[in-house]
């Protein structure tokens, strides 16, 4: 069998799918909220869409065949990605699928769709593969990174090591400074008593520290007293 022809099999059917789909007002919304992303990349699909029909791709024998065809031709195409690799139980087979997939990532909805299940029985594992991606000069492969030290170990996990390698980022790129500031504000709530010394030391960049407050400043996990004492800790010029 023609391997080529067997590939393109699969990712020409995907992409009509996908293009059957197609919402335009919604194209134009998402595209918005996607700088960066050339807008003839983007199909618009709604996301409840296209996590259905990925669940009914992953149970699909070649769908190796489409997740090995990178880089992708549409948004929608690595958010259908996004969503199979979060489907896979085995630790090993999704960090390799990963580490091919994160270099193309060019968007916060992209990356931010990514939680892999694989990932909630390995997180010894998984720690030294955080560090890399942190230490990665790709925006989307380091914010991917501090995500997942948000949604895995903020609770009985964490690490003051953790908080320290988030600190210790800087970056010129927006959408990484918002994830840190995500980040930290997460730990405000989850860890008071251990991150607020990182508000207090001003330890981070006056944009992250102020952005750090007033996300947590808008969460409802944090107190009314603890918002007043942040408001207190902003960095005024």
């Amino acid at each position: 069998m023609d391997y080529a022809k067997v590939v393109m099999s699969i990712v020409d059917e995907v992409q009509q799918e996908l293009l059957k789909m197609e919402d335009c007002e919604y194209k134009t919304f998402s595209s918005n909220l996607m700088p960066g992303v050339d807008f003839e990349k983007v199909i618009g699909i709604r996301i409840p869409k296209l996590r259905k029909y990925a669940k009914e791709l992953v149970k699909r024998e070649d769908i190796d065949d489409f997740l090995l065809t990178l880089p992708h031709k549409y948004h929608e195409e690595n958010n259908i990605h996004a969503f199979i690799l979060e489907q896979c139980r085995d630790f090993d087979k999704t960090i390799g699928m990963l580490n091919s997939f994160l270099p193309y990532v060019d968007n916060w909805s992209t990356c931010d769709s990514m939680k892999p299940k694989a990932f909630k029985s390995h997180k010894k594992e998984l720690w030294p593969e955080i560090k890399k991606w942190i230490a990665s000069e790709h925006a989307y492969t380091i914010r991917f990174g501090i995500e997942m030290l948000m949604s895995f170990y903020l609770d009985e996990n964490f690490d003051e090591e953790q908080a320290n390698l988030v600190c210790a980022i800087k970056s010129d790129e927006y959408y990484v400074n918002m994830m840190i500031a995500w980040y930290f504000a997460t730990a405000l709530a989850k860890q008071w008593d251990r991150i607020i010394p990182y508000i207090v030391e001003k330890r981070m960049t006056s944009w992250c520290h102020n952005k750090t407050i007033q996300k947590a400043r808008e969460s409802f996990r944090i107190s009314k007293e603890q918002k007043e004492y942040l408001n207190k800790l902003k960095i005024t010029k």
